[in-house]
């Protein structure tokens, strides 16, 4: 790959997509100037140009919802970048967590936004959703519901059930068997979070934590 300028429009602008750097969740999509992309990398706080207003914003500098910028990325043309971020809040105007969430349909030959909500967030995340919701569902209607009734020693002994049969079906088993035994056992991992009212994005979060690190110290350091 050949290193190149960044490429401003004619009026010095650039399309810059804010993307959640540990979910992949896109959060917004705003406009830069080259003294906001530089004020971004010197500061680590994402920083745009408002068209309207005509001046340097930074996210969430009167909100407190900010979007702090681990990289900067550029397409292959150089002229649209990606702020990887970490929020803090909401990031919509509206209040919802991303500014993507209504679905685009044909209409009479016009492309018209309804009044459907699919937020733009990871499957994971539907599925955390998914699962909130069971909590107060009808455990006769709902396994997830008679996990979560069970307990953490139902929970538990589900958990190690499908590690077990994962186990073995890496061992000895078809490709297509492996992956449904993970989708078993990442699915009630998940219900064990959700009892405790933790989400998935945390155990991304350490994950992020530990890159870089060498397994064996990551172990030493646990066990001390």
């Amino acid at each position: 790959m050949v290193a190149g300028i960044v490429r401003f429009d004619d009026h010095g602008l650039i399309a810059v997509v804010a993307q959640e750097a540990v979910t992949g969740e896109v959060r917004m999509v705003a406009y830069a100037n080259e003294q906001a992309v530089k004020q971004t990398l010197a500061t680590g706080r994402a920083t745009f140009w408002s068209r309207s207003r005509g001046e340097i914003w930074e996210k969430g500098a009167t909100s407190g919802n900010g979007l702090a910028v681990s990289a900067v990325l550029a397409d292959c043309d150089a002229d649209c970048l990606v702020y990887l971020v970490r929020a803090s809040g909401p990031s919509c105007h509206t209040g919802a967590p991303s500014c993507f969430f209504r679905r685009v349909e044909m209409q009479g030959g016009a492309l018209q936004t309804t009044d459907t909500e699919v937020p733009a967030t990871t499957l994971v995340a539907r599925l955390e959703h998914v699962l909130e919701s069971r909590k107060a569902s009808d455990a006769k209607k709902s396994y997830a519901k008679s996990l979560f009734d069970g307990g953490p020693a139902a929970i538990g002994k589900k958990i190690r059930e499908e590690a077990d049969e994962l186990a073995r079906a890496l061992e000895s088993e078809s490709d297509d068997r492996v992956i449904s035994e993970a989708a078993d056992a990442l699915f009630h991992a998940l219900i064990g979070l959700r009892s405790r009212n933790l989400a998935f994005e945390q155990v991304l979060c350490e994950l992020d934590r530990r890159m870089g690190t060498s397994g064996h110290d990551e172990k030493r350091a646990r066990d001390r």
